[in-house]
């Protein structure tokens, strides 16, 4: 938490410059870098971001690693967010293709199209090349894909115990909650449409998350002091 702290506010002084080559930039970006998959867990788009990851790494995050120690913890948190990225990454490869097809139907190559999206600019006659632009362009920055890997990790030890959404204060079991949050990401994933902000939010991120934690808990099932299906 200190180190992502700090992070952050060296970030807002403009110490690591323009581009930021902290954060995560599509895999077709030139400003791509293989240490991006680490570094971006550790920075983050505003405070606010900054302030509901850092909560929750705290809130649930003290729990587990007072259930494996402190390295085994800080290897599922790290592995969660990289996991996170290459899955967001291979989202948005696919959605980037499509695009990158439906540019080819009207002329342009794909060599074309990307030093298209690299000017910033789209095709008006193809609404969806702007989303193009959008996936080509715009960093991925945060812990939230870690974070969900934790709150997996949560719901398979801890299943009973009670969590409450913040827009519904209604005590609910870990298992119903976590699946619950996964399911309105990814709808939002699919739709555009969120209720976790105006659009800004990197949903597949947090799905990827969830997916390498529940992964890596299956694989340390063995080896964990508490049953995946505790009662």
């Amino acid at each position: 938490m200190a180190v992502t702290a700090i992070v952050f506010f060296v970030s807002e002084s403009g110490v690591f410059g323009e581009p930021n080559l902290m954060m995560l930039y599509f895999a077709d970006n030139p400003n791509n870098r293989v240490w991006q998959y680490l570094t971006h867990i550790f920075m983050h788009g505003s405070v606010n971001h900054l302030l509901f990851n850092m909560f929750g790494l705290w809130m649930f995050g003290q729990i587990l690693e007072k259930v494996w120690g402190t390295k085994k913890f800080l290897i599922f948190y790290l592995t969660c967010g990289i996991g996170a990225a290459l899955f967001y990454l291979f989202i948005q490869k696919l959605e980037f293709n499509s695009i990158l097809a439906s540019l080819e139907n009207a002329g342009l190559n794909a060599r074309d199209s990307i030093a298209l999206f690299s000017d910033g600019m789209y095709r008006t006659d193809i609404p969806e090349s702007q989303k193009g632009v959008r996936i080509f362009a715009t960093p991925m920055v945060g812990a939230s894909g870690a974070i969900y890997g934790i709150l997996v990790a949560f719901a398979l030890l801890f299943p009973n115990h009670k969590l409450a959404l913040i827009f519904l204060p209604v005590p609910i079991a870990a298992k119903y909650f976590v699946p619950v949050l996964l399911g309105l990401d990814l709808f939002s994933g699919v739709t555009g449409f969120s209720i976790f902000g105006a659009g800004n939010v990197a949903h597949f991120a947090h799905i990827g998350g969830a997916i390498v934690g529940f992964l890596l808990m299956l694989a340390w099932r063995k080896n964990t002091q508490f049953s995946l299906y505790q009662q």
